[in-house]
């Protein structure tokens, strides 16, 4: 408040400062006791003001000239913090009491405080100031929260849906199946299972193979070699299990997923292993090596700490990890019964919806475009519940339980990635631990080795193609590279996302782009085209 730090809203003459010499001792120190008093009650004065603005909803510039009668405030009613009704002249009175208090302790200086509220609601302060925009505008919409409108969206969805689920109850009654959750048929997977048990037995072999290295038993092509057989077998071995074995597509895929992991994580300490050996070889010749905080220049080879890799929800080893300091078990309990939630929820969806559509459906790529066209799109949102559900259930509610009872401190398992503008962008942020062990021991090492940029990133989409074919095609028994060709179409649909990106700043094109293709295309195509597929198999195998 600018006009009480003037000495006359003090109560001061304007030819009194406080930078005046005194007549006399007993007069500066009483002039400058006063002074102190007076200058208190104004920045109190000055408090209350603002709180009164923030009770009343005024603005700053409001303070000065100006008031409504106390006659027209009381015709006025307000709502008090108790949910009753208060006069305003009642309220009025409580503010007037701050004034007083605050203008009648220590030296006075009500009156001036009075006035100014008295004062503050004159019709001829002017109640347009600035240049403003409206909140939906281009230019402020993204300066401020739309918490309720988000809060709205859901609760349309859930009226919605709700409104839907129960429509689809009345006209087709309850179509999940007992089988869905257990099926006699899953009782003759005991290969499956048996081959699942027996994972475990290639992590040893890696581990005593770096234990025959680091006692020099062996030389390093020697160890090169075990190691590509070892990592190889992990893979093969499953592979082989459950082409041999007629069984559940869901067990073959839960099989293939562990498979896969165990050799990602393979892959990951013979490297890393391989890496530290080579700086301690390094070191061992006089060579300086850079002092960065990041690199381990230690080799050991731990079982304790090869254990922690192998459960760890990572799949890029190092000799330690961050940990927390406890295991939270209350936390623990209620993100289980999220995730009995949630997957109860996904399985419904898959049998009340999903299931029924596919079945009714002809081959995508056989028959009607349009009518094609008309299945995939009714196909994709319930194929979007349940792909959202798979990921609330698989990278937030277990990852974060398993890291919670390992106390696995760093749970970056994925990053805002519904926001990527680009296809890029999403691969980058969608799946954390693939990603960075990607990062880690494929893109850098291509570019190490002189590979160029966009070569290593088609490296990277072709490894993560395969491992994505192998998850879904040998389960289903089918090799016609749907996954695969699904996977390597992202590397144009990165190219156009990042051309668009470049030509629109500050668009959000790309992300446009990458929900159509991959989520409302892209994903129920391929289930129609596996789903028809497995059918025909069956068909002709009988």
């Amino acid at each position: 408040m600018a006009i009480m730090e003037s000495p006359e809203c003090i109560g001061l003459s304007p030819d009194v400062t406080t930078t005046s010499p005194p007549a006399s001792e007993n007069v500066s120190n009483s002039l400058n006791s006063d002074l102190r008093r007076r200058a208190s009650a104004a920045v109190k004065s000055d408090i209350v003001m603002k709180e009164l603005e923030s009770d009343l909803d005024l603005s700053s510039s409001s303070k000065v000239n100006g008031s409504n009668s106390e006659e027209d405030c009381k015709r006025n009613e307000v709502t008090n913090g108790d949910g009753g009704m208060k006069l305003a002249g009642e309220l009025s009175n409580e503010r007037d009491d701050k004034y007083n208090k605050v203008g009648n302790g220590d030296g006075g200086g009500g009156g001036g405080v009075e006035a100014s509220f008295k004062y503050a609601f004159r019709a001829s302060v002017p109640a347009h100031r600035k240049i403003k925009e409206s909140p939906l505008s281009s230019d402020a919409i993204f300066k401020q929260s739309h918490a309720g409108l988000f809060n709205l969206c859901i609760v349309v969805l859930v009226a919605v849906n709700g409104r839907l689920i129960i429509e689809n109850l009345m006209k087709y009654g309850w179509l999940i199946r007992a089988d869905f959750w257990f099926s006699s048929t899953s009782l003759r997977d005991w290969p499956l299972l048996m081959c699942g048990l027996s994972l475990p037995m290639f992590p040893l072999a890696a581990f005593s193979v770096e234990k025959l290295v680091q006692k020099k038993y062996i030389s390093e092509p020697v160890v090169v070699v075990l190691h590509v057989l070892i990592t190889t077998t992990a893979i093969l071995y499953p592979v082989f299990v459950i082409l041999r074995c007629d069984s559940a597509v869901l067990s073959g895929v839960a099989l293939m997923l562990v498979a896969c992991i165990v050799w990602l994580k393979l892959v990951s300490y013979a490297h890393t292993n391989y890496d530290m050996r080579a700086l301690t070889k390094s070191l061992e010749k006089g060579e300086s090596l850079p002092n960065h905080p990041n690199v381990d220049h230690t080799y050991t080879v731990s079982f304790k700490s090869l254990l922690y890799f192998m459960v760890a929800p990572t799949l890029c080893y190092q000799l330690s990890y961050p940990r927390t300091a406890c295991i939270r078990k209350g936390w623990v309990a209620r993100q289980l019964i999220k995730l009995v939630i949630f997957t109860g929820l996904m399985g419904f969806i898959i049998e009340q919806y999903i299931n029924p559509i596919v079945k009714n459906s002809q081959h995508p790529l056989k028959g009607d475009f349009l009518y094609a066209i008309e299945r995939v799109l009714k196909l994709s949102v319930p194929n979007l519940y349940v792909w959202l559900c798979m990921f609330y259930c698989f990278f937030h509610l277990w990852l974060n339980i398993l890291a919670e009872l390992l106390r696995f401190g760093d749970r970056e398992f994925y990053k805002d990635w519904w926001n990527a503008k680009t296809v890029e962008e999403y691969w980058r942020m969608w799946n954390m631990p693939v990603h960075k062990w990607m990062v880690r021991h494929i893109y850098f090492p291509c570019l190490r080795n002189g590979i160029p940029k966009g070569v290593a990133v088609l490296i990277a989409f072709l490894v993560s193609a395969i491992f994505h074919e192998l998850c879904i095609a040998v389960p289903c028994h089918i090799f016609k590279f749907w996954a695969f060709i699904g996977i390597m179409f992202q590397v144009p649909l990165v190219i156009l996302t990042n051309y668009l990106q470049a030509k629109f700043q500050n668009s959000m094109v790309g992300n446009m782009i990458f929900w159509c293709f991959f989520s409302i295309l892209g994903q129920p195509m391929s289930v129609l085209l596996y789903y028809h597929d497995l059918m025909n198999r069956k068909v002709n195998s009988r």
